[in-house]
């Protein structure tokens, strides 16, 4: 049902077929999906970015989407709610996310949720499927140009995103 709700909501138009967590929004007492966040452990690269000693206990949030009607509030209560979620198991240390500036994000919803800035990334090719769904070029390989390519992926741009980050050390 993630899946689904962030392939209608989320402006990448899809997410990997897995998480480490996906926790989800709903009204309270509702059955209504109203918001999803989607957390995987990011790329070694991005993981030592962020905490180089202990980088396996890095986790990205990959994908926040919440329904156009949710107010903006219900964004921040979702990522909260899920990071308490987070740091009461006690599996990872940090964590990492990013705004994309290609959307007019800005991190704003990061900022208010307490994560830490630490600059901005790229640019970094973005690749669209057949479908316009936005396709990872490191994904299990990290895969050239050429490969994208074959595999009929058309590149759109190069982007810059908002790097923030949050230890969670319980």
């Amino acid at each position: 049902q993630g899946k689904i709700f962030i392939e209608r909501h989320h402006y990448s138009r899809g997410c990997s077929n897995t998480a480490v967590y996906c926790h989800a929004l709903y009204l309270k007492g509702g059955i209504e999906l109203l918001g999803v966040a989607m957390w995987l452990p990011p790329t070694r690269v991005a993981a030592e970015s962020v905490n180089k000693e202990m980088w396996k206990r890095v986790l990205s949030l990959t994908r926040l989407a919440v329904h156009p009607l949710v107010p903006t509030n219900g964004a921040s209560f979702l990522i909260a709610a899920s990071i308490r979620l987070i740091r009461k198991e006690g599996r990872f240390v940090s964590l990492v996310t990013y705004a994309d500036e290609s959307q007019g994000h800005t991190g704003a919803i990061y900022k208010a949720t307490n994560w830490r800035y630490v600059g901005r990334t790229g640019p970094y090719p973005r690749w669209h499927d057949k479908d316009g769904r936005q396709v990872a070029q490191k994904a299990t390989v990290n895969r050239v140009k050429a490969e994208m390519e074959r595999l009929g992926h058309t590149k759109v741009g190069s982007y810059f995103k908002h790097k923030f980050v949050m230890e969670v050390t319980p």
